[in-house]
């Protein structure tokens, strides 16, 4: 196992973590339009986290590898809204320019993680 899938595992543990330390900051981001049928916010923020932390061990065992990446693939496009969310209530309320600057570089940063991902996934 290379350093780098170590470092990617410990990125998504420790995100997911946050969505049980801070789940207000994640339950903010959640966008509004989401349809009334989904879970509430908080808990999407919860299943969230927990997919997270599993996408991180199962990145950690070679026997789960791949599928850990693609799962967590699929998180990081389901959750890509809540970027933009979050990029569009700091515009709302006229939030410091260099903080809408970071979320708008946070959202091509987001194609930079699942490609990092699925190199993890191929050189398995």
């Amino acid at each position: 196992m290379t350093g780098g899938v170590r470092l990617l595992a410990g990125i998504f543990a420790a995100a997911g973590v946050m969505h049980f330390i801070t789940p207000n900051i994640f339950i903010s981001i959640v966008p509004r339009w989401l349809p009334s049928w989904l879970p509430s916010a908080r808990t999407l923020v919860y299943v969230s986290g927990v997919l997270e932390i599993l996408g991180a061990i199962g990145l950690l065992l070679p026997s789960t590898r791949v599928l850990a990446a693609y799962a967590l693939i699929a998180l990081l496009i389901a959750v890509f809204p809540a970027n933009i969310q979050m990029l569009l209530d700091a515009r709302a309320r006229d939030a410091a320019d260099w903080w809408i600057a970071a979320l708008w570089i946070r959202l091509p940063l987001q194609l930079v993680l699942i490609w990092w991902v699925w190199r993890v996934a191929a050189a398995s």
